[in-house]
């Protein structure tokens, strides 16, 4: 058990070493804890949801492992959610996907009511946060050849344009029940695994789709899209039909928000530098889901790596906190999920503290005064400053436990609750 002692005499100590540098400890965190993040629901239940948990995953989409306690009703996965949040510093927020719609009937995507989504909005409500939302276009048997919206079928295009419709009806629903905005999320897993001859028409055939999709206009206060693209996915390694350039001109071009994931994109590829790029054409808003590839896109939980560190300081040092939704997407069933959620978030949280106990100000003012001495000495110097005994103070501030005192919490939760699903 950490002693609050121990961590109040440490953050005094990193408290003046910052100030030494012109950094405000307390500003930073109380800027921290205005950041939310979207936490996704999928992990808890391995990307199943409740519409057709019998359904195999498909679209790309693969869960590794059989970690004991696997939420399987509505009310194991919100349990779940709440000891996740109860162990997170700060007021998050949490995506769900169509599939996890709670019905009282038996229906198909393209029947989802917001009525279906109700017990997710007394949950929130009861939680005191907001929530995200994420249409399903994977993992059924209208994803024919690895199509949906881009099929050259009418009929199966149809009834994903439905599913679209629906899926903005619903999150307009969420985010005025809520009163804050609900960020509809749309991933299309279409695409051809060896070498298409014409990828004009697949292409066109997808805008138009979406086109129809968004006809109807709802109030921005409660709800908007934003698309995710894609560099390549099982199935569609030659052709990925929602690629990068193509979300990223169809949100420039309908005013939507354009989704970036970290584990969509090359390995090699920096992910922070796509914001100032997209911002100044007009981009008017972006979801980042904060995943962690390996070898290419497999939705490791998330750590505090060079990556990450990367994101969270281009949204800091370019002042895009406002403009870019932050929320995680990531599955592992080969450790505890609870665990998953707790790891994850809480690196991406430490990233953006890193970020913001950096002097911003005076290393843009060396840079543009040509000094790159300072700007090499200072960040460097920055690596080894006591960044940790700051995090402990907000934990503590935030009243969740303080360093790894959180697993306590996991673990005992798995004797009395996760263990005992199986």
């Amino acid at each position: 058990m950490v002693k609050a002692e121990s961590v109040d005499k440490a953050y005094e100590v990193a408290k003046e070493r910052y100030a030494e540098l012109g950094v405000d400890t307390e500003k930073a965190m109380q800027r921290l804890s205005k950041i939310p993040i979207s936490i996704h629901a999928w992990q808890g239940d391995d990307v199943k949801g409740f519409l057709f948990p019998e359904h195999d995953l498909t679209g790309g989409i693969g869960v590794s492992g059989n970690y004991p306690g696997v939420a399987k009703t509505p009310d194991e996965l919100t349990g779940d959610l709440h000891e996740a949040l109860s162990l997170i510093p700060g007021k998050q927020r949490v995506q769900i996907h169509g599939f996890h719609a709670v019905t009282s009937k038996k229906k198909d995507l393209d029947e989802l009511e917001p009525e279906d989504f109700k017990y997710w909005v007394d949950w929130a409500k009861q939680e005191g946060i907001g929530m995200d939302f994420n249409g399903t276009f994977f993992s059924h048997p209208k994803v024919v050849n690895n199509f949906t919206l881009a099929s050259p079928d009418k009929k199966i295009r149809d009834f994903w344009i439905e599913n679209g419709k629906r899926s903005r009806v619903i999150s307009n629903y969420i985010g005025e029940q809520l009163g804050s905005q609900c960020i509809n999320d749309f991933w299309i897993p279409d695409g051809f695994k060896d070498n298409p001859i014409d990828k004009r028409s697949p292409r066109e055939r997808l805008l138009k789709s979406l086109d129809e999709i968004e006809k109807d206009s709802f109030d921005e206060k409660n709800t908007t899209e934003s698309f995710e693209g894609k560099l390549f996915g099982t199935g569609i390694e030659s052709y990925t039909t929602g690629s990068h350039l193509f979300y990223e001109n169809y949100a420039l071009t309908r005013g939507k928000y354009w989704t970036i994931d970290a584990g969509h994109f090359h390995p090699t590829e920096d992910v922070s530098d796509k914001f100032s790029s997209f911002f100044p054409f007009g981009g008017k808003g972006m979801f980042m889901h904060v995943s962690r590839p390996v070898r290419w896109d497999s939705d490791h939980v998330v750590i505090m790596d060079d990556a990450l560190i990367r994101i969270a300081r281009s949204i800091i040092r370019d002042g895009y906190e406002d403009k870019i939704h932050l929320g995680t997407d990531y599955f592992d069933a080969t450790i505890n999920r609870v665990a998953a959620w707790v790891v994850g978030t809480r690196a991406t949280q430490k990233a953006l503290l890193m970020a913001l106990l950096e002097p911003t100000a005076q290393l843009k003012q060396a840079e543009l005064d040509f000094d790159f001495t300072t700007r090499l000495a200072e960040t460097e110097e920055l690596k080894s400053m006591p960044f940790g005994a700051v995090w402990d103070k907000y934990c503590e501030k935030q009243g969740v436990p303080v360093g790894m005192d959180w697993t306590n919490n996991v673990h005992q939760y798995e004797k009395d609750v996760l263990f005992k699903r199986n």
